[in-house]
């Protein structure tokens, strides 16, 4: 063992069944079987230990911003809810589109990001894509193929031109794929669900397929319909809010309800749900807007919905529940995200990146005081969850029973930067 031991997670039980005691030293997994050479133990014996939550899809907002959500409060939710690494999207005000603004983003996080973090590059007609990538961009987009709260929409042109630049330098696409119609009148969450129709995100889908010529890495962000995801190629990526949420759940005009894609009807969420085997990523789409913003005219009112936090409690009382399996969960959570992200991955094995979320195994409901957002509100209050006791982050304990410790959080760059500095990740 080269480097000394900080701790080990005791009396682990594994997907097998098999119980071991899991040894972190210098951020990594070093041992897994009888624990060795350290005071600092934690005794996981009944609780469901799961490898940290990547979420690839986050608006941590700040700047003008600060007042719905910033770097601190923002990832306090994510370390709170079991997240260790998230993927900053690039439609800030103003948005990621230049190194400099690249720059600044990764500086602000620096400083005041309790979690791991990696930022995107916003695509657009007069993005420098190349020099993104070099100056350290994990992706490109969320790439908006229709209009959103604070996203530039991109054209047919620039995004086949722009899928042609970003393969050449094998970078990964992210894309938010509808398309939006004048009518009827966007009024309510019926109407939303109509602007933004299942049928119009499938057929936005299909049009990105055939704009990429020469086979770019594709990820599709956020899908909200079965057909939808049947027609993807590349990673597929679901939010929590589709999955669990339908337009039945909220009155016509609630706002709190009003994200893009929409919440699809009932029947729709089954089948969406049923696709669960399909589902490459789960990830949050944390998109947090003041409740006052929310509570405004429905027309008016921002598009988005909060979740960083919420998302694997949700996720693990499914679990608990028996619909779904806890594997999945790690591999859609976890373990897919590194590896479409390229990142070392969380998890059992000798060599893991040392970062976990200790569960217990009695749900209880959600509740927007224990949540940590400036928004202050969730869609999902009352929904039965586990949230982490414990969250173990490089090797050390981050968040433990509500109180948060001094992290070491890491920047993960692009390859681009990688590749261009010859810098490793630690």
């Amino acid at each position: 063992m080269d480097t000394l031991p900080t701790l080990v997670l005791g009396n682990v039980t594994l997907q097998a069944g098999r119980v071991v005691d899991i040894t972190l030293a210098g951020g990594r997994v070093a041992h897994a079987g009888a624990g060795q050479g350290t005071t600092e133990y934690i005794n996981c014996s009944g609780y469901l230990v799961v490898p940290a939550a990547i979420d690839m899809h986050v608006h941590m907002r700040g700047g003008t911003q600060s007042a719905k959500e910033d770097w601190k409060s923002g990832s306090m939710s994510a370390l709170a809810g079991g997240v260790t690494v998230v993927v900053d999207q690039p439609n800030t005000l103003p948005s990621i589109d230049t190194p400099q603004r690249l720059g600044d983003r990764v500086c602000d996080a620096q400083v005041n990001s309790l979690c791991h973090f990696a930022i995107n590059s916003s695509v657009t007609a007069k993005t420098p894509l190349e020099e993104m990538w070099q100056a350290g961009a994990m992706a490109f987009g969320e790439t908006f193929f229709a209009p959103s709260s604070y996203g530039d929409v991109i054209g047919d042109a620039h995004l086949s031109l722009a899928m042609d630049r970003i393969h050449a330098v094998d970078g990964l696409l992210t894309i938010h794929a509808e398309e939006v119609s004048k009518t009827p009148p966007d009024t309510g969450l019926l109407s939303h669900d109509q602007v933004r129709s299942p049928e119009g995100e499938f057929l936005a889908v299909k049009a990105v397929q055939r704009l990429n010529k020469r086979g770019c890495r594709l990820h599709f962000c956020h899908l909200s319909t079965k057909r939808s995801i049947d027609a993807a190629s590349g990673s597929v990526e679901v939010t929590p809010h589709h999955l669990f949420l339908s337009l039945e759940d909220f009155e016509n005009t609630d706002a709190f309800g009003k994200v893009n894609p929409p919440l699809r009807n009932e029947k729709e969420r089954k089948q969406l749900f049923s696709r669960w085997d399909r589902i490459d990523i789960i990830a949050s789409d944390h998109a947090p807007h003041t409740r006052a913003e929310k509570t405004g005219d429905f027309s008016r009112a921002p598009s988005g919905i909060p979740g960083v936090e919420t998302m694997m409690p949700l996720l693990l009382a499914r679990v608990i529940e028996g619909k779904i399996s806890l594997q999945s969960v790690i591999e859609k959570t976890s373990y897919k995200p590194a590896e479409v992200l390229g990142i070392p991955r969380a998890g059992f094995s000798v060599g893991d990146r040392a970062d976990f979320a200790i569960y217990p195994k009695i749900p209880g409901p959600i509740t927007t005081e224990m949540l940590h957002s400036k928004c202050d509100w969730t869609p999902f209050e009352g929904h039965m969850s586990l949230f982490p006791t414990t969250v173990i982050m490089g090797g050390k304990i981050v968040y433990q029973d509500g109180e948060f410790f001094t992290p070491e959080p890491h920047w993960f760059s692009g390859k681009g930067l990688i590749k261009n500095t010859g810098t490793t990740w630690p």
